[in-house]
């Protein structure tokens, strides 16, 4: 384990101490999943002691390989009692279990909280209580309950661009995803790997659409960091700072973990092989041996290099109006996929790079989980079924997560809110398993290579 994460789980156990006290448990009354589904153990108890993934045999003269998401008895879609349930099935449950407390959300958009109003008019008897945090504060909220066994959340949503929340929080037993059945056979199950979806997003490259009014000016993720003869970079760079980011720097990370297609893409563009430059000296710790001549690393080099020219900017909307402005040359901005509304609430002159060259870029999940031992388990699924759509798609509860940079991931519901549909984005779906054992060894080379470039 790296040592940020041993950091990290101390301070959540010091955390988790003081909270002793509060005491008091929680009852799932889940049924028994399915044999091979791997959820937990009979009885409730979490089925990963300490949370700790089961790493690779290590490959003959290496390190190992880290732990595997296809080997991970976690890895979705798992089906179980709760999966065949109808709505009005789940909905007696619910009904039967109430007990003069709310079923309480933790969200990380606050369009859930548009949400509350319809679910109660349509299911009278269950109070909805609806908390809108950010994904970090979900996850530690969620750890300190079920570690203090003090739940009382019943349904967290969040966002695992890294897989922290597949391999440190999800194994670890504090949460479990439901999988309704019906509606899955209408999700593609490359989807359901890490969790049940609520929808997905990604982020862009933003052009200046009134510059080039005939379409993208490029199509390969090489040509973003090309230089002048005088060595002055082509474009003007905005984005957020990448290490700071952790969707962006996954990004980056898989341009490592699939070196092969980002070499592939240099040659398809210049015709000619791709020369290494990276320096593999330095104050690591990791060996740098196993990212000998990596394409992925050289273009996190050649991207670090540009920094002297690029602005970081934290906030999206200044983002893609700098490229609206394009006052300094040719300019270009990574940023999420949303943003793409100032082209007609605000009229920037902006759009999307997509189907980039080898991708464009990864597809970001927002998904939903049942907190372990969470005190209205049936009531908790009901909601995550009726919330993405109920059976037929028409159960209104996505319509507030239906906008521009979102896309439902049902293919009985159609995608009336982007001006690309999801599958001609170019956009790929991320390998939590690679992303997670390559990511913090990426951090250290942009934190590094950047502090040399400025």
């Amino acid at each position: 384990m790296k040592m940020s994460k041993i950091l990290a789980l101390l301070l959540a156990l010091a955390m988790v101490l003081s909270l002793a006290a509060c005491g008091g448990s929680g009852s799932s009354s889940e049924p028994a999943v399915e044999e091979g589904g791997g959820l937990k153990a009979e009885g409730g108890e979490p089925a990963a002691e300490g949370g700790e993934p089961e790493a690779e045999p290590a490959e003959e003269g290496g390190e190992p390989a880290g732990p595997s998401v296809e080997d991970s008895a976690y890895y979705g879609p798992i089906y179980d009692e709760w999966s065949e349930m109808t709505t009005d099935e789940l909905y007696q449950a619910a009904l039967d279990e109430a007990d003069g407390q709310p079923i309480r959300i933790y969200a990380t958009s606050s369009k859930m909280l548009k949400v509350e109003e319809d679910f109660e008019e349509q299911f009278p008897g269950l109070d909805l209580e609806i908390q809108d945090l950010d994904n970090d504060e979900v996850i530690e909220k969620c750890r300190l309950e079920v570690d203090s066994g003090n739940v009382v959340g019943d349904v967290m949503q969040t966002k695992d661009v890294n897989g922290d929340v597949f391999f440190d929080f999800y194994e670890g037993g504090y949460c479990t995803a439901f999988y309704p059945k019906d509606i899955c056979e209408h999700i593609d199950e490359t989807a359901l790997r890490f969790g049940y979806p609520l929808y997905t997003s990604q982020s862009f490259w933003y052009y200046n659409t009134e510059e080039y009014p005939d379409g993208q000016p490029i199509h390969n993720w090489w040509e973003i960091v090309e230089t002048n003869e005088d060595g002055t970079p082509k474009w003007k760079l905005f984005t957020k700072e990448i290490a700071q980011e952790t969707a962006y720097m996954s990004l980056f990370t898989s341009f490592i973990n699939n070196a092969d297609q980002m070499e592939q893409a240099y040659e398809d563009l210049y015709g000619e092989p791709l020369e290494y430059t990276y320096p593999t000296d330095g104050n690591w710790e990791f060996d740098f041996s196993q990212y000998e001549n990596n394409a992925g690393v050289e273009y996190l080099w050649r991207f670090t290099q540009l920094a002297k020219s690029m602005t970081f900017i934290g906030d999206g909307d200044e983002l893609v109006l700098a490229v609206h402005n394009s006052e300094n040359g040719p300019t270009l901005a990574l940023a999420s996929a949303g943003k793409i509304e100032n082209r007609e609430e605000s009229g920037y002159h902006i759009g999307w790079l997509t189907n980039l060259e080898p991708y464009t870029g990864l597809q970001n999940y927002e998904c939903l989980y049942v907190v372990e031992n969470c005190p209205h388990p049936a009531a908790a699924r009901l909601f995550i079924r009726w919330l993405t759509g109920d059976a037929d798609g028409a159960s209104g509860g996505l319509k507030p997560f239906q906008k521009t940079g979102n896309w439902v991931v049902r293919d009985d519901i159609e995608d009336e809110d982007n001006p690309v549909p999801l599958k001609e984005t170019g956009a790929i779906d991320s390998d939590l398993g690679a992303i997670y054992n390559t990511f913090l060894d990426a951090q250290d080379m942009w934190i590094q290579w950047l502090d040399m470039a400025l």
